[in-house]
């Protein structure tokens, strides 16, 4: 992509609005623009790290046997009352057509998902089963803050599985929490499994994604002995500096977090609402044990903002960058559409610096952008047949021969 050519420009003004990292640095580089509180557009960068994270949970799905499916976001007021969750869940968008007909606009899918697997779960034979979808969601939050970490219009995926027995359950639990933390770390991001409550959703402790930042709402203790972590809002018997429950080594440290996923065991709560039964092998009719598994897409692209910044911007990890390498060209604008060519050919996403501006302002806008590379083409350069190249991550720069460059980028 050549910047010349894009309606995309970054701002050196960060938004008056703009409490948190994630959203000064979002706008600043070009990434989002609010729309009101809680509401953003996802300018074309920003949509391709978002598509990016959403592959990668797809794919991490996919890979323990979810299959995609995609449900509607406007429901019927019936189905929510039928769960209880019209008059209980105080997040609920509310809507009335001109007919006076209700609806609810979706924050979850319990209500959506339930009685349409009620059409194919009908005996044992048709489990374990999951399914899920990734879709934008709304919640009437009273405060929309933290740029993209906490919206009333968010991104996010949710999924679904049944299952014969609670036994069952808990062995898909252990293979889904597996695929989060693998999740989290393909996207350069280290996420604690931490006790929470069920919140609207389950009277059972539930599981929550937890990665440490200072703009995350949670208060966690957590030990750094062993894997134990625990939300402190929702459980509040542990005290920081306490023994670890779980290895008795460690102390209970406090932090900030963000959550970027959960998981529920909602047991039987949806599928008595809508009567979702199954016959077992001895011909009986059993209720199966259901659980719900969400990570927040849009929210994780903030939370790896809050990560991965510096004084000059944004730092990508390379799995989610928008582009891979930030091409700019000094003066050398012939033999840089040339190295252009060539990198794309090969199947490097480039982001090419092709405007009219001073070295200076190309600099500083790759450095906020934060992709990964910057490749620069100068006559001094070409003069000796090379290039400089620079990771975003360091301050190191070297210079690289023109016939290697292709093969160190891929």
């Amino acid at each position: 992509m050549r910047m010349s050519q894009t309606v995309i420009r970054p701002d050196k003004n960060p938004p008056k609005e703009a409490a948190t990292i994630n959203h000064r640095l979002l706008v600043q580089a070009g990434f989002v623009r609010q729309l009101t509180a809680g509401i953003y557009t996802y300018l074309p960068w920003g949509l391709r790290v978002l598509r990016k994270i959403e592959q990668v949970v797809r794919e991490e799905m996919n890979a323990i046997g979810g299959e995609e499916l995609l449900m509607p976001m406007l429901h019927p007021a019936g189905i929510w009352k039928q769960s209880g969750g019209w008059d209980s869940i105080d997040v609920l968008y509310k809507l009335k057509s001109r007919t006076g007909k209700e609806y609810a606009l979706g924050q979850s899918q319990e209500e959506v998902v339930t009685p349409l697997m009620s059409e194919f779960i009908n005996s044992y034979k048709d489990l374990p089963r999951a399914v899920y979808h990734i879709q934008w969601k709304f919640r009437d939050e009273l405060r929309a803050k933290s740029g993209i970490l906490r919206g009333r219009e968010f991104y996010m995926k949710d999924m679904y599985s049944w299952h014969e027995s609670q036994e069952d359950f808990e062995k898909f639990y252990e293979e889904a929490k597996k695929a989060y933390l693998k999740i989290f770390s393909r996207l350069g991001l280290v996420a604690k499994a931490t006790e929470a409550s069920g919140g609207s959703f389950s009277d059972k402790i539930s599981y929550e994604f937890e990665v440490l930042t200072e703009a995350g709402e949670a208060n966690i203790l957590y030990c750094d002995e062993c894997e134990f972590c625990v939300n402190v809002d929702d459980i509040g018997k542990y005290d920081e500096g306490g023994e670890c429950p779980s290895c008795g080594k460690g102390l209970l440290k406090p932090s900030k977090a963000a959550e970027v996923g959960n998981i529920f065991d909602l047991g039987e709560k949806y599928v008595k609402a809508f009567g979702l039964q199954f016959s077992d092998q001895e011909g009986k009719k059993r209720y199966p044990v259901m659980g719900c598994y969400g990570i927040g897409i849009s929210r994780t692209m903030g939370v790896i903002v809050e990560r991965f910044n510096d004084e000059r911007g944004i730092v990508w990890p390379e799995s989610v960058a928008p582009f891979k390498v930030s091409l700019v060209s000094l003066g050398a604008g012939e033999k840089t559409e040339e190295i252009y060519q060539q990198l794309v050919k090969a199947g490097v996403e480039v982001l090419w610096d092709d405007r009219e501006e001073s070295a200076g302002v190309k600099f500083a806008d790759a450095d906020l952008i934060g992709n990964p590379y910057r490749v620069v083409v100068s006559e001094r350069t070409l003069a000796d047949g090379e290039v400089e190249i620079k990771r975003r991550d360091s301050d190191t720069t070297e210079r690289v021969k023109l016939g290697e460059l292709v093969d160190r980028l891929i």
